[in-house]
């Protein structure tokens, strides 16, 4: 069961790297200087795949303690 780990180590890596990608985008769009409605149309983007590099992590974790728990 030691794989399971890994598994979810690695589905929870990927969904930092999507929060880190999402934090990247937003921080580079606050620095060029937009107009409040390119900021919200960045940010419109943006928010899904926030939401998804979330519930990754989430589930990642979630497999990695089932892994803990079932070793």
């Amino acid at each position: 069961m030691e794989w399971v780990i890994w598994v979810g180590a690695a589905v929870s890596l990927f969904g930092l790297g999507g929060l880190l990608y999402c934090i990247k985008r937003v921080w580079s769009a606050r620095n060029a200087g937009l107009s409040d409605d390119e900021l919200k149309d960045v940010l419109r983007q943006v928010v899904p795949i926030n939401t998804g590099s979330l519930f990754l992590s989430m589930f990642g974790l979630m497999i990695v303690v089932m892994g803990i728990a079932f070793s």
